[in-house]
């Protein structure tokens, strides 16, 4: 059959035509309900005997009302979301045309008249009465289908044959599970109002149905599917119940977080307990166990998608065979509707999913819709007609749900699961509620929605309506309610008093098994100890000669052919320029079993043609030598990023908080771009720790250094990195040497524990004939934080100490020896943070007849290390500054103006 013919999205004659002329070459050459169609109105034979003129000329009136009645079946299809009962407290906006029968050229008389096209909807030859109610059963109700857009007309046949299927008849005892979790969710709610009066829970009531949906979830995928692993991000509306009537976690704890005790860990700062991330094992109604973690995350909402798609990758590559595909593990996200609709982020995560490096299979959006964010209506926060029309840009299935029926709302999960492991694409639920409070608990709505709010405090919540239904359906009496009512407060009641007697609340570890073999380490004596990176040098002359030699018998571009002979040729000089020796840094580490993940813009070629790690042939074959070492080695995995910062370093960020002996790195197209993921940066890269106990190994290469390239592409902010360290958090480094940055990328994974690590990398620097080292470098030294400088001859003679950081150490070697100058000494900082303050010291006394010490830096005053050094070290020594002026930008749009900046400092730097 070929699908290039199955359902059109509108009809007109000259389709139909078509099909026809195809159905009689060869009727199974259409999808079957159109050859059905054809074969029961015997077109052949009755009306088209003439031209193709005359086929769409045709003047029966029998097959125009067919055409009608397939164009009303097409408008179902297409618009029937606009007119189902999916909103539990607004009246839906009128959408003209509606589907009155006038508005095809049918009327009521024709109700018994039957009409073949009942078999496009696969009921047969049927009265229109039954087609009409047959498509309200479908598009109408409670659940509106939004899917017609979708492109593979296969799965919209998919999606229409799902929904013509008989609804689904739940059992007594799913219905009463149902009714217990709904209780559970109210009942929690009113529970923690009466106690806590006045501390904001952001309440989930007016969508409480999202409990039982994700308990059916689990049960239906586990069971099903196989499915044994969940990976949940959401934000702080309902959390806390689904942390504790879903996830399981104590009750006890949750009530001592709201009494305000402090933290037993004193040097963990914590988090309000509705950003708090949850990892537990739970067992199914059909007894099948289940992992499920709920990540952390900060009240910059929609930020955690990207950390859950980044985790579910992880999991994938590591647990589950690098299938994408996987059915054993489903990522879930859980949105609100005001965010969904304004957080680019969404839009930046939704573009990975299908792509090589970042797909997980296919994500479940559940959208909590308040329909209001926070006092905003949603005609005013957004242009859209719904929340989920970004789901549009995938061509993903929307389902818009009635929160208060929460039968429909567990039909709709199995949907979206089936749909999901189908096709392996994202599906969006959108369950329209609303939100019974103000933004939170302490806030008056009523300031700003009177009318909504009115309606609201008079609305039943889904337990009393499905509690009245099961009454009436003769499942459940009075007695049983009371029962199960009395059995959950109880136990809310009991946990309550256990709370009184716990003295200190506790910050769970996220993902605690993954971590138990790497600590978290805050003191300076670990931080400082050195670490061996050495690496026998025959084995990394073997590795050279294996991942800069290209094979001989494919055919590559000829710069490509002179780039890696000039790699070859400095191998045999025992030397290595930068990209060199960051790609032995990969091999040496691959060579001993450890995996890497290497992710960003451009990254494959490197933004400066720099890199070269996947190298293609002129037939465009992409070829990874370092995957060709040994047998037994670590794989590289170097993915090109969409341009995207805040969205891609956030999965790599979650990539890295799952997989501790995985070398993640993300690296930015310029240091500066990166600003666009300030957020992750901020609330989970720097404070992640801090905040939330959660460890992190993840590696960013920022490119800066001042070469007259302008604003943008000159500064990586160091200033800003620097204002985010405490308590060790972080490694912030500035290499100046190959080797250095080698055995610094070595040292991330020869830790006894993890730390992100922050490096500005060179640009001009990598192809300095000064900026070399040698493979000896390579294979006996280690990572020196500190580096003296190793051209003076007479120590005596120095009496002036130059510090600086990066590039400019290079600029001002150059006018050293330019000048013949033996008074001054270079001494530079490649570990900005932890700063190694004792070796400083050290180096400042070994200096005896120093006279002055000066800080020499290309960034503006304002800018780059000089705050942070001054804070550092200024107590205990006199430093003078050598810098351009403050400047509220980072760089001048110049060249001449640059290079005058650039030769003012070096002037200064040695008068």
């Amino acid at each position: 059959m070929n699908d290039r013919y199955s359902f059109l999205n509108t009809i007109h004659f000259k389709d139909i035509e078509f099909l026809y002329k195809k159905y009689k070459e060869n009727p199974n050459s259409i999808e079957s309900s159109w050859s059905a169609f054809f074969h029961g109105f015997d077109f052949g034979k009755e009306n088209y005997k003439g031209s193709k003129k005359n086929v769409i000329k045709s003047e029966s009136p029998d097959i125009q009302k067919e055409f009608s009645v397939y164009n009303l079946i097409q408008d179902y299809r297409k618009r029937g979301h606009f007119f189902t009962n999916t909103n539990p407290i607004q009246k839906r906006r009128k959408h003209i045309p509606s589907l009155n029968l006038k508005n095809f050229g049918l009327s009521e008389k024709e109700l018994n008249t039957t009409f073949e096209a009942g078999k496009l909807i696969g009921i047969g030859k049927t009265t229109l009465k039954n087609i009409i109610n047959h498509l309200k059963n479908i598009y109408f109700g409670s659940i509106g289908i939004e899917y017609i857009y979708i492109s593979n007309p296969e799965k919209i046949q998919w999606i229409e044959k799902w929904f013509s299927k008989e609804k689904l008849q739940f059992s007594t005892e799913d219905k009463k599970f149902f009714l217990k979790k709904l209780n559970e969710a109210i009942t929690f709610e009113n529970f923690i109002h009466t106690k806590f009066v006045g501390q904001k829970r952001f309440s989930i009531e007016g969508n409480e149905s999202t409990l039982p949906a994700l308990e059916e979830m689990i049960e239906y995928t586990s069971d099903k599917y196989l499915t044994e692993d969940f990976i949940i991000g959401m934000s702080h509306r309902g959390r806390l119940n689904i942390l504790s009537n879903f996830f399981k976690k104590n009750y006890s704890h949750i009530f001592s977080e709201f009494q305000g005790k402090e933290y037993k860990e004193k040097i963990f700062s914590g988090d309000v307990k509705y950003h708090l991330g949850f990892s537990s094992l739970r067992k199914t109604r059909k007894g099948k166990y289940v992992k499920m973690s709920l990540v952390p995350n900060p009240s910059h909402l929609e930020s955690v998608n990207a950390i859950v798609e980044g985790i579910t990758r992880a999991k994938i590559d590591i647990l589950y065979n690098r299938n994408s595909n996987s059915e054993k593990i489903i990522p879930i996200l859980i949105h609100g509707d005001a965010a969904l609709s304004g957080q680019g982020i969404v839009y930046e995560v939704l573009q990975l999913s299908k792509l090589k490096g970042y797909k997980t299979g296919g994500t479940i959006h559940i959208v909590i819709n308040n329909q209001i964010g926070f006092t905003t209506n949603s005609i005013e926060g957004r242009s859209s007609i719904y929340c989920t029309d970004i789901a549009k840009t995938l061509m993903s299935p929307v389902l818009h749900v009635n929160a208060d029926d929460v039968e429909s709302v567990v039909r709709a999960i199995y949907f979206a699961v089936d749909f999901r492991m189908r096709y392996h694409e994202d599906i969006f639920i959108d369950l329209l509620g609303y939100r019974k409070y103000g933004h939170n608990e302490g806030d008056e709505p009523r300031f700003t929605q009177p009318s909504l709010y009115k309606t609201i405090s008079k609305h039943p919540n889904s337990y009393n309506l499905y509690k009245e239904k099961l009454k009436k359906e003769k499942i459940i009496n009075d007695n049983e309610i009371k029962n199960m009512e009395k059995e959950y407060f109880n136990i809310l009641n009991i946990k309550y008093h256990e709370a009184s007697n716990i003295k200190w609340n506790i910050l769970n570890s996220f993902l605690e098994e993954e971590w138990k073999d790497f600590p978290i380490v805050l003191n300076n004596e670990e931080i400082f100890k050195k670490v061996d990176t050495r690496f026998p040098i025959e084995k990394i002359m073997k590795i050279s000669n294996q991942i800069f030699s290209l094979p001989k018998k494919k055919k590559f571009f000829k710069k490509t052919e002179f780039l890696f002979r000039q790699r070859l040729e400095m191998v045999k000089k025992k030397l290595v320029d930068w990209s060199m020796a960051e790609l032995l840094a990969y091999g040496t580490l691959l060579y001993e079993g450890i995996h890497i993940r290497l992710s960003g813009e451009d990254v494959a070629r490197g933004t400066f043609s720099q890199r070269h790690a996947i190298v293609k042939t002129e037939e465009e074959e992409e070829i990874i030598l370092l995957n060709q070492i040994c047998i037994e080695q670590g794989k590289i995995q170097i993915f090109n990023s969409p341009l995207s910062e805040y969205g891609v370093l956030g999965f790599d960020f979650g990539y890295a908080m799952y997989s501790p002996h995985v070398l993640t790195l993300w690296e930015a197209q310029f240091g500066d771009f990166v600003n666009g993921g300030q957020i992750i940066i901020d609330q989970y890269i720097s404070s992640g720790e801090n905040k939330w106990k959660i460890r992190n190994g993840i590696v960013l290469l920022l490119p800066h250094g001042y070469e007259g390239q302008g604003p943008e592409h000159s500064s990586a902010r160091i200033e800003r990195y620097l204002q985010l360290c405490a308590n060790n958090n972080l490694f912030v480094v500035n290499c100046t040497t190959p080797a250095n940055f080698y055995h610094l990328i070595r040292r991330q994974m020869k830790l006894k524990y993890r730390k992100p690590l922050i490096i500005f990398t060179p640009k001009s620097l990598l192809r300095s004939a000064k900026c070399l080292s040698t493979i000896k470098d390579l294979a006996t030294g280690i990572f020196q934080e500190i580096l003296d400088d190793p051209y003076i001859r007479d120590i005596k003679k120095v009496t002036k100490l130059i510090f600086c950081s990066g590039k400019i150490y290079y600029e001002l070697l150059n006018k050293r020896e330019s000048i013949q100058d033996e008074k001054t000494a270079l001494i530079r900082i490649e570990q900005v943070y932890p700063l190694q303050i004792k070796k400083i010291e050290e180096l400042i006394k070994k200096y005896k007849n120093k006279k002055e010490i000066f800080w020499v830096q290309e960034e503006p005053e304002n800018m780059g290390l000089w705050s942070f050094i001054l804070r550092k070290l200024g107590n205990f020594m006199s430093f003078n500054l050598i810098a351009p002026y403050e400047s509220s930008s980072p760089s001048t749009g110049s060249y001449p103006d640059f290079v005058k900046i650039q030769n003012k400092i070096l002037e200064k730097a040695f008068i």
